[in-house]
């Protein structure tokens, strides 16, 4: 069984959203992977749809959820994506890696010169690089496992 990771931002409608597409993508082989929000917007912002369409990741069938709905499922590892998730996070039952990786919220992240789609842009950039490098340091840390069993 997959360890499985649950995503929480305060709305889930777009960084943890994203944050759920990208790690899927580049590790779903690895993780079971889940996002929820504190207080769910009910929607998947449009531009977060579409900056990850670019990037060849289709989450237009993810669905806002409340992190209420995961507190009696197995979860590994909880990872907040905005500082409002990270206060209203709830403790889950078991041992569970807790991270918090604060990210701009897109749609109040313009900046001068940008459009809105520019700033979704950024933040899924950044979400990319920050999950892509948890995803890498995993994987390496299963194979020098599997090495260190293998000289057993």
């Amino acid at each position: 069984m997959k360890p499985s990771v649950l995503i929480l931002c305060t709305g889930n409608s777009c960084r943890s959203h994203m944050a759920e597409g990208i790690l899927r993508h580049i590790a779903g082989d690895l993780f079971d992977v889940h996002s929820a929000g504190s207080n769910p917007a009910g929607y998947v912002h449009p531009k977060a749809i579409e900056a990850l369409a670019e990037l060849g990741i289709d989450i237009s069938n993810h669905s806002s959820k409340h992190l209420d709905q995961f507190l009696d499922q197995q979860i590994d590892t909880v990872v907040t994506v905005c500082g409002n998730a990270d206060q209203a996070c709830p403790t889950f039952p078991g041992k569970v890696n807790r991270y918090h990786w604060g990210f701009e919220d897109p749609p109040h992240a313009v900046r001068d010169g940008e459009e809105e789609i520019d700033a979704f842009r950024r933040v899924r950039d950044q979400i990319h690089n920050t999950f892509g490098a948890f995803a890498a340091g995993y994987r390496q840390a299963l194979a020098a496992y599997a090495a260190v069993e293998s000289i057993k």
